[in-house]
């Protein structure tokens, strides 16, 4: 399950010879405001020239995201998905809140309903709304962030326990090499 945060950078931007100060934002994946500090830093660094600066963090209420290669902007896309109660006999509707990658509202439209086309709940809907999202970091172990390494990215033999790599004998012997 992921945990989206909405992080607002703001930074100096030379735009048309006049420099001004900009503020964008990015979604990041992240257990913790710390971490979604740490990797928005990492990914925004290499694309800002100066100094730049997290001027706010919140929780994002994101349910899914639908990246598309085609598009230029994120659009929000409430959904109401209708399940029925076989033995109550009564529909039940839960609300979710998902991102969709298009260049319009009906690029956006296309793109949900082709993605929701092998739901099996039935579904409405409600609106679709641009927003100001530049950028998604979901979670990647290429990334290197999160507690979980994969022991390919560790550099050591696959079929290594996972628990003698993390004892002192092998930490040092690490620190030694």
């Amino acid at each position: 399950m992921s945990n989206w945060f909405e992080c607002k950078v703001k930074y100096g931007k030379v735009d048309g010879g006049k420099a001004k100060k900009v503020s964008e934002t990015y979604l990041v994946d992240a257990i913790s405001f710390s971490e979604a500090e740490e990797r928005v830093s990492r990914e925004v660094a290499p694309f800002v020239t100066g100094e730049f600066a997290i001027m706010g963090m919140k929780k994002a209420q994101v349910n899914e995201i639908f990246p598309h290669e085609e598009g230029d902007r994120w659009f929000k896309c409430k959904v109401i998905f209708i399940t029925v109660d076989e033995v109550k006999a009564t529909e039940k509707k839960i609300s979710s809140t998902i991102l969709v990658f298009g260049s319009t509202i009906d690029d956006a439209w296309d793109h949900l309903t082709s993605s929701l086309s092998d739901s099996m709940s039935d579904y409405e809907v409600a609106s679709i709304a641009e927003t100001n999202i530049m950028d998604i970091f979901p979670y990647s172990s290429e990334t290197g962030s999160g507690l979980t390494p994969e022991k390919k990215n560790l550099g050591v033999d696959a079929n290594a326990d996972y628990q003698d790599l993390l004892s002192p004998e092998a930490s040092s012997a690490e620190d030694m090499a």
